[in-house]
């Protein structure tokens, strides 16, 4: 979790560094990083609906400090039958879960990014029967947590096979295999 050390920041800051790279924060209007650590309470994750080249939809959860980014093209779903694409992405800075707007034309990721769903996550990863943290778990390619936001909720697992990481629901309460979230839900959370 984050200590809010100065190592942990400048690690922080160093894993945002592709983040900032791809920016031009004299023209985007997206958050730069404030290189502080203090993270919100809990562990947050947000879902971006983004409307750039194609429309995908971003799943980030807060891991060490930063957000941990996947953009979704199918978006996510509630039926555990469905295996979507999850392609890594750069980390995004904390402040980056509370962003809506439009990015630019000529910027990285031009479009318009909204807030789709957003809430806590409870982290559910285990390794030899044991829990481990999610950076651990996302770092061995299988993880697994418990969503708590305005849309989605239950157990979710992304796994890295060959072909990049893979989002599914997991089997639970929370499951609906007749539900269509984003046809049903499309707007932003408020």
């Amino acid at each position: 979790m984050m200590d809010g050390s100065k190592d942990s920041d400048s690690s922080n800051l160093d894993s945002l560094k592709t983040y900032r790279e791809k920016r031009n924060f004299g023209i985007t209007t997206e958050p730069q990083p404030s290189g502080k650590t203090t993270g919100s309470i809990g562990q947050i994750f947000v879902v971006q609906k983004h409307s750039s080249r194609s429309l995908h939809y971003d799943l980030r959860l807060e891991v060490e400090g930063v957000l941990k980014s996947f953009a979704v093209p199918k978006g996510p779903s509630m039926n555990p039958r469905d295996k979507r694409l999850a392609i890594e992405t750069e980390d995004h800075p904390l402040e980056y879960a509370t962003f809506q707007g439009t990015i630019p034309e000529g910027q990285y990721g031009a479009g318009i990014v909204m807030i789709w769903d957003s809430g806590s996550y409870q982290n559910m990863s285990k390794k030899d029967g044991k829990d481990i943290p999610i950076s651990q778990a996302l770092e061995n390619g299988h993880a697994a947590f418990w969503l708590e936001g305005k849309k989605l909720s239950g157990g979710f697992a992304l796994t890295r096979t060959k072909r990049g990481w893979i989002l599914v629901k997991m089997r639970d309460e929370m499951a609906d295999s007749s539900r269509d979230i984003l046809k049903e839900s499309p707007g932003p959370v408020l």
